[in-house]
């Protein structure tokens, strides 16, 4: 029997490295993107010689719509039916009131969060439905469900992450095509880092006094999601840390 095929975008580190490493675990082969193919090989080679599975890296960055429809488009035939897609690249860029907004920041924030996942999405459903059928699985984010200050673009693009899943709900279930989202609270990977235009010092403290969720808890609940019968959809989860009851709020020690 033929091993399935999951596709991790953002899989360079955090939340889609961690989902690779259980997916690997879990005997499904991988294509794994990241805009940084010297981590994606490395990870790689580590799954391929721990597990036993095959992996396909490729370099994207899901922002650039003629990459992203080249780059699947020229997948060799072993590797066109995706079981399951993680449209998991995103981030934030910048931390300031929307009066003071950097316009680079707000740009790229659009492009990767909702265009980018756009356009994987538009090159891969084809595949699925060509072969009767996946799953897509959108990372969100408690801003997909809360605003909170000087976050308004941030929470913007990932409230049409929202949008988008439950449209892609809608529109795909008659192939049938599964579609899920995971929308965590805080996870201490480089998003912060990012975020803070690599102030490791300023990312640090967003996670200090209180426990956070690391990028495994999610990957946990994204397996959740996969492995449940075929004839059950978790249409989304939010996951928060047990200190934070919402977007704004964090009981510190």
């Amino acid at each position: 029997m033929s091993r399935k095929i999951a596709c991790i975008t953002g899989a360079s580190a955090g939340i889609g490295e961690a989902t690779a490493k259980l997916l690997a675990e879990q005997q499904y082969n991988l294509i794994l993107t990241a805009r940084r193919e010297d981590k994606l090989n490395i990870l790689a080679q580590n799954l391929v010689s721990q597990y036993g599975i095959s992996v396909k890296v490729l370099a994207l960055d899901v922002r650039n719509r003629a990459d992203v429809m080249n780059t699947f488009s020229s997948l060799p035939e072993s590797w066109q039916k995706i079981d399951i897609l993680i449209n998991n690249a995103g981030l934030a860029s910048g931390f300031g009131s929307i009066e003071e907004g950097n316009m680079d920041d707000w740009d790229v924030m659009i492009d990767t969060n909702v265009k980018g996942l756009l356009y994987v999405t538009r090159s891969v459903v084809p595949m699925m439905i060509e072969a009767g059928g996946g799953h897509i699985i959108n990372i969100g984010s408690i801003a997909a469900k809360e605003v909170y200050a000087n976050g308004n673009v941030y929470c913007a693009t990932k409230h049409a992450v929202d949008a988008l899943n439950k449209a892609m709900r809608l529109e795909l279930s008659k192939y049938p095509i599964k579609v899920s989202a995971v929308h965590p609270g805080a996870v201490e990977t480089e998003f912060s880092v990012v975020r803070f235009k690599g102030d490791k010092e300023r990312a640090s403290k967003v996670y200090e006094g209180f426990e956070n969720l690391l990028a495994e808890d999610i990957a946990d609940a994204i397996w959740y999601i996969i492995s449940r019968p075929k004839h059950v959809n978790i249409n989304e989860m939010v996951i928060m840390p047990t200190a934070q009851p919402m977007a704004s709020l964090i009981h510190r020690k």
